[in-house]
């Protein structure tokens, strides 16, 4: 699931940098992004995260899965270092490794366990904070840059809490016709698709960094706090503390990564499309793609 996620962020970043800012809540952003390439393979990736992270929850609490999703991100540097020949400095370098440490603690402390049911009320709660994202979403899209790419972000990671939360229980359904018949599965292809929706227009505003390090921070916390208080979910005895720890580091190295994130993909693709309405187009002409910046301040060519 981590390496899928990591993937996914790389290759979906690209795509949503190449594609027009939108500044509407537009579905039909999802069809624009569609359209490239890159995109479609990164969400392939994402997809397989995904089912991968929906298996994991059927027996492993959610402060565990949905922290390992932040994991990704350092699997976004690892390639853009092996494949895009990135220099990262010694500070991000420092917090991978606590980015690694704490999910570390997590997987120690972590005891498997079935999850409870929610119930209808549980149910109603997850349609109406369906209804709030996407309304909330609906005036972030006004914002630009670096907060806009946080708000939707963070908007993002809340709608792919909630699909956590639906699919924790969701994942211990007795048989197929059981798994259909349950209004969860429909409330976790809504609020995935709302969080799909975000994330695109999170990432057209600011860096990959940004924009993935908001959603982390917001997705794991409510999911966290929801799956132990009403879902069953278990740390060993005496090791509550490491929990504690793994937690906090987690999401510390996650949103600490996010004060090396700054536009510059969407500047540079911006100069080239300049340059290539000024300059005629010839086959020698063309302006060559623009080049990802060093570190995790370049992670803006995502999908």
């Amino acid at each position: 699931m981590i390496v899928a996620y990591g993937f996914a962020n790389l290759l979906q970043s690209v795509a949503a940098a190449r594609t027009t800012v939108h500044h509407t809540f537009d579905p039909g952003l999802l069809l624009r992004l569609a359209g490239h390439r890159t995109y479609l393979v990164g969400l392939g990736c994402q997809i397989g995260g995904f089912v991968l992270a929906f298996l994991a929850r059927r027996d492993l609490p959610l402060f565990l899965v949905q922290a390992s999703v932040a994991a990704g991100l350092g699997v976004t540097a690892i390639l853009g270092v092996l494949v895009l020949k990135w220099r990262l400095p010694a500070a991000e370098v420092a917090l991978l490794g606590l980015l690694f440490a704490g999910i570390t603690a997590l997987v120690l402390s972590a005891r498997p366990a079935p999850s409870k049911q929610l119930g209808t009320a549980g149910s109603i709660a997850l349609l109406v904070a369906l209804g709030v994202i996407a309304v909330l979403g609906f005036f972030a899209v006004r914002l630009h840059g670096a907060p806009g790419s946080v708000a939707l972000g963070s908007l993002a990671g809340l709608a792919f809490s909630s699909a956590a939360v639906a699919a924790r229980p969701l994942a211990s359904a007795p048989s197929a016709e059981a798994f259909l018949a349950d209004p969860l599965f429909y409330l976790l292809i809504a609020h995935s698709i709302v969080g799909q929706l975000l994330l695109g227009l999170a990432m057209q505003r600011g860096s990959t960094t940004a924009a993935v390090a908001a959603m982390d921070a917001a997705g794991a916390v409510p999911a966290a706090i929801v799956g132990l208080l009403l879902l069953n979910d278990k740390i060993w005895p005496g090791r509550e503390w490491l929990a504690a720890v793994g937690f906090l580091v987690t999401l510390a190295a996650v949103i600490g990564l996010t004060r090396y994130a700054e536009p510059q993909q969407h500047r540079s693709v911006a100069r080239h499309r300049d340059r290539a309405r000024s300059v005629p187009a010839g086959p020698a002409d063309r302006p060559a793609p623009p080049q990802a910046s060093t570190g995790l301040r370049r992670l803006t060519t995502r999908s």
